[in-house]
Parts: C-alpha cells; sequence; structure tokens
C-alpha cells in the first residue's frame, strides 16, 4: 500500500478555506459528542525555539503533527512556524499520507477563530480588528469574511510595512492600517501576536466585542490585560491546554484567574451542549491555543481529496 507525500505546492492546491470551515466545525462537534481521542499537546523546549507534537484521531483517521515555533527564523529567511503531519489508518495503523502542515495550521487557525465568532460574536457584526498582520493574519481574514460581512477591517502592525502587505493581499476589502487602540474598538479582534505581557487593554473595548486570543499558545504568553478576562465570557478550545499555554495561562499562575471563571469549550458551544453569547453587550473571548483535532481534520480533507483527484507522489514507505 502506497504513501502519499503531499508537499507544500500540493497542500495549497488542495486545502480551500470554505471547506475547512466545515470539517473544523464538524470535529468540534464529534469531540464534544466523545466521538474523538485527543491527548494533551506535548512539548519540547530547545535552545532557540520549541516542538510540539499533537496526536489525534478522528472516525476513519487518526495522525500526528510534530510543529516548531522559532521566532529568531524569521532572520535565516525560514518561517517562525514549521509542521508536518502523519495521516494514519484508524484500523491499521498504516501511513497514508506525509503532508506540509504550515499551511493546514494557518488555515485551521483562522477557521477555528471565525467558527467561535460565529457562535459569540453579535450577529450584526460589522468591523473586525487584526491585532499583528503576520501569516495567520492572512488566513484570520479568509476565514471570517468567509462568514461576516464587514464594513471596516481595521490592521494594526508594530512594522506598517506588514500591515500593508496584508491589505495588499485583500484589495478589495476596506481594510485601514489603524492604532491598536482603534483595532481593539472593533466588533470582532484578533489577537495575532507573540506577546509576553498585556498589549490589549480593557478600557478600548466597546460593549458586546468579541475577542479571539490567537497568540498565545505556550506558557508565558498574554496578549489581554487580566481585567479582560474578568469581565467577559470566557471560552477555550481544551481547558488544559488554555491553562498551561493560552490567553489564561499567565492570569491563572498568578492567581488573578480561575479556571472555575472559564464558561466552557467550543466544542461545546458547537454540539448545544451550551449556548454561546447571551446578548448584545456582553464581551466574549476565545481563548485559541490549537487542537490537534483540528490539524486531523482538515488532514483527512486533503488525503481525501488528493486520492480523489489522484497524480500526486506514493511512496512504499513502509
Amino acid at each position: 500500500m502506497p504513501t502519499l507525500l503531499l508537499d507544500k505546492n500540493a497542500v495549497r492546491r488542495l486545502i480551500d478555506m470554505p471547506e475547512v470551515l466545515g470539517a473544523v466545525e464538524e470535529a468540534f462537534r464529534l469531540h464534544a459528542e466523545g466521538k474523538s481521542s485527543m491527548p494533551p499537546k506535548s512539548y519540547l523546549s530547545v535552545e532557540k525555539g520549541d516542538f510540539r507534537a499533537m496526536p489525534a484521531a478522528l472516525p476513519g483517521g487518526a495522525g500526528i503533527k510534530w510543529v516548531n515555533v522559532h521566532p529568531g527564523n524569521r532572520a535565516r529567511n525560514l518561517p517562525t512556524v514549521m509542521a508536518v503531519i502523519i495521516y494514519n489508518d484508524r484500523e491499521t495503523g498504516y501511513p497514508l499520507a506525509v503532508m506540509e502542515a504550515t499551511i493546514i495550521t494557518a488555515y485551521r487557525t483562522g477557521a477555528s477563530a471565525a467558527i467561535a465568532a460565529k457562535y459569540l460574536a453579535r450577529k450584526n457584526s460589522s468591523t473586525l480588528g487584526i491585532i499583528g498582520a503576520g501569516m495567520q493574519a492572512h488566513t484570520q481574514v479568509l476565514a471570517h469574511t468567509g462568514l461576516f460581512t464587514f464594513e471596516k477591517v481595521n490592521i494594526f502592525d508594530i512594522s506598517e510595512e506588514t500591515a500593508k502587505r496584508l491589505m495588499a493581499a485583500f484589495p478589495d476589502l476596506p481594510m485601514r492600517f489603524t492604532s491598536i487602540e482603534e483595532a481593539a474598538a472593533s466588533d470582532i479582534v484578533c489577537t495575532l501576536t507573540p506577546a509576553r505581557s498585556p498589549i490589549v487593554k480593557r478600557e478600548w473595548l466597546l460593549p458586546g466585542t468579541h475577542i479571539n486570543a490567537v497568540g498565545a499558545d505556550a506558557a508565558g504568553k498574554e496578549e489581554l490585560e487580566p481585567s479582560i478576562l474578568k469581565a467577559a465570557k470566557v471560552v477555550v478550545d481544551d481547558l488544559r491546554q488554555a491553562s498551561s499555554g493560552g490567553e489564561i495561562n499567565v492570569p491563572v499562575a498568578k492567581g488573578i484567574y480561575s479556571v472555575n471563571e472559564i464558561y466552557g469549550t467550543l466544542p461545546e458551544i458547537v454540539a448545544g451542549k451550551k449556548p454561546g453569547r447571551a446578548d448584545d453587550r456582553e464581551i466574549t473571548v476565545f481563548d485559541s491555543t490549537g487542537i490537534a483535532i483540528e490539524d486531523l481534520a482538515v488532514a483527512r480533507l486533503i488525503f481525501d481529496k488528493a486520492q480523489r483527484q489522484g497524480g500526486y507522489p506514493q511512496v512504499e514507505l513502509v
């Protein structure tokens, strides 16, 4: 039995944000219904960054993503985040595919945040704030504009050049480079930075704001003032990961915030086990750490499309 080899060009041809949105939302539903398996993300720290092993199983497949985060890579003209997924047959364990997953990571992260906004943001949300305009910002914009129609997209980055590159990628959208305060004063706000101390203040937020806190994905990272969490309905993708490495990890470690204050998980809300937004004035926060079922759902999608289309390289790996 051959193993498919799908490089970055193949994954880029095969991936499609509307399909990713559907696959990730269904993975959340299956997870809440107890139809998935996902042990905690495992971290391996090295001198210049860290590696993360992320295994999971869903009906029909299993696999693992091996992903790194090396902040200094930009100086070497390499991505900060790089990833590979091994996708296996659930019944036999046979490796069905090995695929580039940096693109998958970006797409599923954008999709999970947009799905959170679907359930937690106001239905009439008309402004999107992007804080941090790097690679992840592209898929955040792509995913959110698939579910919402925005009158303004407010972009902030410490590099105006980076913000302008994002704007140039979406010439048909009403984007503008703003201050961080203006970006935070949007209906839906996505924080996408590697900050290790709060950069978004409670006083900047409007009533009814929804925040996708994406940047904090490891211990010590933090983008929001803890007072925002105290005032908000906080939803996480995974309680264990969020408490040890998500937006809440620093406030929890300092005793400012308790895991008992978390409202619930996004899978619970998607599956209808808990309601989403209660009214148009509450502030909601989605603490996104990125969970392996998201990656696996997209890997299965990519593998199935590659099999149907044919023509991709195969090896007798085992």
